[in-house]
């Protein structure tokens, strides 16, 4: 699972990081949050943890670090925080007389199964909860580690409750630890996403971020080979770089890429307004300009070759038992 990096990086060049997270456990008054914007999919999520100890050098969600006065570098991957009431006050929220469901979203600030997950188990006690009371869910990570709830997972899916994205970036193991070390290596997240389609798991591959002249080119095989192994629903996201993530990864384009650092800014910028992030709306899920336009056709050429869809997962909120605050499942 999480953690086999430290010895593929030995194997590559013989060194491993000497990297450790701290963790502060906090406890939040409430747990779901909830967002009007008008181009995402999902009108609210859950987020376990803070911080993300996969160290994806892309991630959107580090600037969330500095709000609280930490560095969205760093310490974003090694000062984390979590939430080991939530699935207490996830049944507290869903008890309340006029909540309606509609699918939480899980893993869309910081990844539910990162390696923390293992000893806290939160991402885990929310689904045992979102499965007791039928409301439905969906989960984006980088992690082979959800397969740790396979059991859960199947269960939820013969609700129709369940949808699971993998994020797959490359499948060279070596850019995969450059890029995004603490995650699972790009073959057991195929592998995962075999385990989920074999157990009739919604699952659906995410090819986020496409980074132009560094990932790009893995765009079609990725699509290959989760065809292969029964996944027949894909998306892309394009890099988009807010606030300090664009610092930090212009610098690790300098460390890891400096022959073509220069280039990958140039189509960034080519494919956001002329900037390195745009943060309109719409146009920040779907950039404009002549190598954007070139990706969408790849994507959509190879989706066709190798029978991938869209992947519209139907969830259904007609099921959802409202829980009584002791724990008991109210009938009506």
């Amino acid at each position: 699972m999480d953690g086999d990096w430290l010895d593929a990086r030995t194997e590559i060049d013989g060194t491993a990081p000497k990297l450790r997270t701290s963790v502060t456990e906090e406890h939040p008054k409430t747990i779901l949050t909830f967002n009007q914007s008008p181009d995402i999919a999902f009108d609210r999520s859950i987020n376990a943890y803070r911080g993300c100890e996969h160290g994806c050098i892309y991630c959107f969600a580090r600037p969330t670090h500095a709000y609280h006065d930490l560095s969205p570098g760093l310490d974003f991957e090694t000062r984390l925080f979590a939430k080991p009431g939530a699935a207490k006050l996830l049944r507290k929220t869903l008890a309340r007389p006029g909540y309606k469901p509609r699918p939480i979203a899980m893993g869309t600030n910081t990844d539910p199964y990162q390696p923390i997950e293992q000893r806290y188990r939160i991402t885990r006690a929310i689904l045992e909860v979102c499965l007791e009371t039928r409301h439905p869910v969906t989960i984006t990570t980088k992690s082979a580690r959800v397969l740790r709830d396979l059991d859960l997972l199947v269960e939820m899916a013969r609700h129709r409750l369940i949808a699971v994205a993998l994020s797959v970036t490359t499948l060279d193991p070596r850019l995969s630890i450059l890029l995004e070390p603490r995650a699972s290596a790009p073959l057991k997240r195929l592998d995962a996403l075999a385990h989920l389609a074999e157990a009739d798991v919604p699952a659906h591959c995410s090819i986020a971020p496409v980074i132009p002249a560094i990932t790009d080119e893995f765009m079609e095989r990725v699509l290959e080979a989760v065809a292969a192994r029964g996944i027949r629903s894909a998306s892309w996201i394009a890099l988009r770089l807010p606030h300090e993530v664009a610092p930090l990864f212009r610098e690790w384009l300098q460390v890891h890429f400096p022959e073509r650092a220069a280039k990958v800014m140039a189509i960034v910028r080519s494919i956001r307004q002329g900037k390195d992030n745009d943060p309109n709306y719409f146009s920040r899920m779907r950039p404009t300009g002549v190598w954007a336009d070139l990706f969408r056709a790849r994507f959509t050429l190879a989706c066709k070759r190798y029978g991938i869809g869209k992947g519209n997962f139907h969830l259904d909120c007609s099921q959802f038992r409202r829980p009584a605050t002791d724990g008991q499942l109210q009938l009506l």
